[in-house]
């Protein structure tokens, strides 16, 4: 494709395709995104349709695989630059006359003989792309190159015939614009190997993460270390990674330990350690030791496969700002043509010499070109995504990321995201005349948490694993989670005696069970009670242990277990950044009223929302949302991907943060943009690409809009000369993608940091 005006034109030939439902085509990455309704084995059927139409509409085209999505191999250095070459060799003697001042330097014939082979050798691809567009009734850049350079060519034929059929024509030659002709077409070829250059470079990101896949791999078998390819490379198997060698896929390690240099995927610029049972991800690089590492997920199930897909669907999409663009493109040759013509007949009826005349026309022809406007956008999102990605934030599609420069108010999950969600076990107090001491009490709560992944699970498992006692540990049975709350099960603390109902869960849920709490509770109780509000003012994170009474018909208070869970080192950084950049926070936890509070004073964020159901966060952020009902405010949510999801999905930007207890992979599929590390200040970064990035999709189209208004004007007033005016239009695309690549220098400034 040569301009914007090709991917209306491919859009509409693979729309027409039996089946196809949308088809969108970027021209900076060159990629066609097909919905089909088709049963899966019409699949391969539908590609060669699709194909088929793209071949028909004048264009070349090959299905491309979803797992693995490819990056052309770059072009051979003749294939580009071979034609620009021959076009200066052609066209420098002709400009020769020029560069010395002089209108007539070699005779008629010669000139005819180095600007024939350009105009119809390489400019013959013009002719073939723009008569494949008339024939589809649309127009396209190929169509002006070849009006413009034609119509030069042919002048200076009838001016040479016409100088020769002359009585009184003398030895020099006339005044001919054979040069214009093959400088315009050398320029433009020039010109659109610079693009593809620049273009590239754009997507290097995704290139660097392609070459983070080793092409073989060291497999474990019966008989011993065997090198494979690594599509052979099966889930279960074991493999080994050498010093210095890249993860070829994820898996677990079984033996050995080592760091591994993963800051392709995620951008951590220090080496993680890895011991047996950690996880790794393939792309990353095995510093110094040997692992042996069992697979357990292979091809595009990998997180490199799905981080790869990410990148390129976000680079391969479509930004909304995009459609009126295209709009405009659709129009653009059609409004040049009659602006060319008009500029002709206007310059002929002043009294201007017709051949003049012409060559004003030929240079608004020359100079019009949609290529800008087709690539201010794409190039941008394409630059903009691939900084983001080697910074560990990944960007869904363009959407995403113009909506987060809208965003003001920043909603954060407190565990996991503004914490470290590694909680422990700080205190733990039983009632006084309970039957239990609080060891005891907190090998109950063991029992019951048995088998759990929550968090605070973990904490009452690790802290009983201290608790010195010789007795067995406590079995549960009947054990039930009841959402929002806690979980309860049956659990007999003393051999011969039946076991009875215990629950473990939160204040709220104490409430509920004890609603005589709150009119008035016996001193012992009111004292446990206290304690509770005390440890809540320091930021901890309380539930209690109920056990069913006697009779069965009510539960009674047995302890408190409070819970710690440390800050974030980056979290006040991270909202002090938000509120530099003039954004709101919120922060929203389903922990008790007093810690969250003392989290949020800590951090410095404005607004706490406390005690709030995992079911319940989307409606909070619905309701932020609303804001004050007159105005809507655009809402960002911060969450681990997790019990999340509701929220991510309901804020107008969803950002899921992995973290180190395996939530990445469905941070992946969660939310907008996804924050490979738990880093908070990640959340100002992201928004601040986005800022960056949308800010160069505008100067890319101002400068677009402002170079075709500019130029087809100068052009028509006769203020530029044909060769002017496709120097100027062969870079103005050129400097488009050069402003786009600005972005590529972009880095978080906590990764400045280190």
């Amino acid at each position: 494709m040569t301009c914007a005006a090709c991917v209306a034109r491919v859009e509409r030939a693979l729309s027409k395709v039996e089946g196809v439902q949308s088809a969108q085509v970027n021209f900076a990455t060159e990629v066609a995104t097909v919905v089909a309704a088709i049963p899966g084995a019409a699949e391969a059927a539908l590609d060669a349709r699709l194909v088929s139409a793209i071949e028909e509409a004048g264009y070349q085209a090959k299905a491309q695989s979803d797992e693995h999505p490819a990056i052309e191999p770059a072009p051979s250095w003749f294939s580009v630059w071979g034609p620009v070459t021959l076009g200066m060799v052609a066209s420098l003697p002709l400009l020769l006359p020029m560069l010395m001042g002089q209108h007539h330097f070699w005779p008629a014939w010669v000139q005819f003989a180095l600007a024939t082979p350009v105009q119809f050798g390489l400019g013959w691809r013009y002719y073939k792309a723009g008569w494949a567009a008339l024939k589809d009734r649309s127009g396209n850049m190929d169509q002006l190159v070849a009006l413009g350079t034609t119509a030069a060519w042919a002048l200076s034929c009838w001016l040479w015939w016409r100088h020769a059929q002359s009585p009184h024509a003398g030895h020099q030659a006339p005044e001919l614009y054979f040069e214009s002709a093959a400088v315009v077409i050398t320029l433009v070829l020039l010109g659109k190997a610079l693009e593809a250059r620049a273009k590239r470079q754009t997507s290097a990101a995704i290139r660097a993460l392609q070459a983070l896949r080793p092409d073989t791999v060291v497999r474990m078998g019966p008989e011993g270390e065997v090198e494979v390819p690594l599509a052979q490379v099966l889930v279960g198997d074991t493999v080994v990674i050498r010093p210095g060698e890249h993860v070829p896929v994820d898996g677990v390690v079984l033996e050995g330990s080592s760091h591994v240099d993963e800051s392709m995927l995620t951008g951590e610029p220090l080496p993680v350690d890895k011991v047996v049972g950690d996880r790794l991800t393939g792309g990353g690089i095995n510093a110094e030791g040997r692992l042996l590492m069992q697979v357990q997920a292979v091809g595009g199930e990998t997180m490199l496969a799905q981080i790869i897909r990410r990148v390129s669907d976000a680079q391969a999409a479509k930004a909304p700002i995009q459609k009126v663009v295209d709009r405009v493109s659709a129009v653009f040759v059609p409004v040049v043509l009659v602006v060319a013509l008009l500029t002709g007949v206007v310059w002929w009826l002043v009294g201007t010499p017709a051949d003049v005349a012409l060559i004003h026309a030929v240079a608004v022809l020359v100079i019009a070109c949609p290529c800008a406007l087709g690539l201010a956008t794409p190039a941008a999102i394409m630059a903009g995504t691939g900084a983001a990605a080697r910074a560990g934030i990944l960007i869904k599609d363009p959407e995403a990321l113009e909506t987060a420069y809208r965003v003001q108010l920043v909603v954060f999950d407190k565990t996991g995201t503004l914490t470290q969600g590694r909680p422990k076990v700080t205190a733990t107090q039983a009632l006084p005349g309970c039957g239990l001491t609080a060891h005891e009490a907190l090998q109950v709560a063991a029992a019951l948490q048995a088998g759990s992944e929550h968090p605070l699970a973990k904490a009452v498992l690790d802290a009983a694993q201290h608790v010195t006692s010789k007795a067995q540990p406590l079995r549960a049975s009947a054990i039930t989670a009841v959402a929002g709350r806690g979980i309860q099960g049956r659990v007999s603390t003393s051999s011969g005696e039946p076991a009875v109902l215990w629950r473990l869960g939160s204040t709220r849920w104490l409430n509920e069970l004890m609603p005589e709490l709150q009119e008035g509770a016996d001193p012992q109780s009111r004292a446990l009670l206290i304690r509770a509000q005390t440890l809540q003012g320091q930021g901890a994170t309380v539930s209690w242990l109920l056990r069913r009474s006697a009779q069965g018909s009510s539960s009674e208070l047995v302890a408190l277990l409070a819970f710690g869970d440390e800050v974030k080192p980056e979290a006040a950084q991270a909202v002090a950044r938000l509120h530099a950049l003039g954004l709101q926070t919120v922060m929203i936890s389903g922990d008790n009223r007093g810690a969250a509070e003392a989290v949020g004073r800590l951090l410095g964020i404005g607004r706490v929302l406390a005690e709030v159901l995992p079911n319940a966060k989307a409606d909070h952020v619905r309701a932020l949302q609303v804001g004050d009902g007159q105005h809507a405010t655009v809402v960002a949510m911060v969450g681990d991907g997790l019990n999340d999801a509701p929220a991510l999905a309901a804020a107008d930007v969803g950002m899921a943060m992995a973290n180190p207890h395996g939530s990445t992979d469905v941070a992946l599929h969660a939310a907008g943009i996804t924050l490979m590390r738990g880093n908070p200040l990640l959340v100002p970064a992201a928004l601040d690409i986005s800022r960056r990035t949308t800010a160069k999709i505008r100067q890319n189209l101002f400068w677009a809009f402002g170079y075709n208004v500019v130029g087809i004007g100068l052009a028509a007033f006769g203020e530029l000369n044909p060769m002017i005016a496709g120097a100027a239009m062969a870079f103005s695309s050129v400097s488009v993608v050069t402003n786009a690549l600005l972005l590529s220098r972009w880095r978080p400034v906590e990764a400045q940091s280190h």
